[in-house]
């Protein structure tokens, strides 16, 4: 197992001492035209029993849906971020939640039925190593889960962004987004698959937008960028009904080679 740090910079500067960004941008899923919300489209696709492993697992909000019992799991949650792994003991309090690196993952060989990575692998700076490790600790007969966004999901709440230079980190220093994750899974697993989430994201409140924009900063917004926001935002929707954002999320799925 590696010993050297995983998270990216972009990722310790956002995560490691508060949820609070996180809890900002998953916000933007109030408005999401399915009519089943992410959390609860994925979770229905991942297995009812068995033990599962879920890396870099933020918020919790993957398990702490009241739709859906984690009943017949054994849970592990884990993430590199003491605010996160705190926020998880509370949000899910049947789970095991351990802090660590998800490319030195602390269990044995073989050990899960599952692995889940949620919009996390774009936050490792060396994303082979982490599949590596979700490969090693899977058993022969499980199965990975992992989610990516495309490079155009966003796209319009990211122009809005231009004009106030906040623009997506993630489309910067992302190794692995859903338009090349084939290929990297494929040298660690193999049957793999994909399907993406239906629908798009339909919004009719400025707010929203200014506050997804905001977390995706280093310090909060001035009352002349959200100003700028807001107008935009309200003469799209007084054009449009509502502001439309273009939704690019894929769940892959795939067991391990050999």
């Amino acid at each position: 197992m590696a010993s050297s740090p995983s998270p990216s910079a972009h990722a310790v500067s956002q995560y490691t001492a508060t949820s609070t960004n996180l809890s900002k941008r998953l916000a933007i899923h109030a408005w999401n035209t399915h009519s089943e919300g992410w959390f609860s489209w994925t979770r229905a696709r991942l297995p009812n029993s068995g033990h599962i492993l879920e890396v870099g697992a933020g918020t919790g909000d993957l398990w702490s849906q009241p739709d859906h019992s984690n009943h017949g799991l054994d849970l592990v949650l884990t993430d590199f971020s003491p605010a996160m792994c705190e926020q998880l003991r509370a949000a899910v309090p049947l789970a095991e939640v351990r802090q660590c690196d998800a490319c030195s993952l602390p269990f044995e060989d073989g050990f899960f039925d599952a692995v889940v990575a949620n919009h996390m692998l774009y936050h490792v700076d060396d994303p082979e190593m982490a599949l590596a490790e979700f490969a090693r600790v899977l058993k022969p007969t499980g199965k990975v889960f992992i989610a990516l966004n495309g490079m155009d999901h966003l796209d319009e709440l990211f122009q809005i962004g231009e004009i106030i230079n906040r623009t997506s980190t993630i489309r910067k220093v992302a190794k692995v987004t859903a338009e090349n994750a084939v290929a990297y899974l494929e040298k660690h697993f193999r049957a793999v698959k994909s399907e993406r989430f239906p629908g798009i994201f339909e919004v009719s409140d400025g707010q929203a937008v200014v506050q997804y924009l905001e977390s995706v900063g280093d310090s909060p917004m001035t009352e002349e960028e959200t100003g700028k926001v807001r107008r935009v935002v309200e003469e799209r929707m007084k054009r449009d009904g509502r502001l439309r954002i273009t939704k690019n999320m894929v769940l892959f799925s795939g067991v391990p080679l050999g």
